[in-house]
């Protein structure tokens, strides 16, 4: 599986304190379980909710493909909320 992601983006995220992580900690939440949905249609945008550490984390990306073949785009995160940890613990 291969992300791809705006690296500026990623290092204000990492530093917002209601976020804590970056892109490239957050890919940590397709390692493990995690839950799956779609956010949007267009574009077409999807929304897990996983764990990065000992938090749960939701992230938007979306499905791309360049000569290599599909990649995940890496939008945006932030800390799961209330609702997303009960979807999470209901469907996991």
């Amino acid at each position: 599986m291969r992300f791809h992601f705006d690296e500026r983006k990623s290092r204000r995220l990492r530093a917002n304190p209601k976020r804590g992580v970056g892109f490239e900690e957050a890919q940590e939440i397709f390692s493990h379980p995690y839950y799956l949905d779609q956010r949007s249609d267009l574009p077409e945008q999807y929304r897990a909710i996983g764990w990065v550490g000992e938090q749960l984390y939701t992230v938007i990306f979306e499905v791309r493909e360049d000569e290599e073949g599909e990649y995940y785009h890496l939008v945006t995160l932030w800390t799961a909320t209330k609702q997303e940890q009960e979807l999470y613990a209901e469907h996991s």
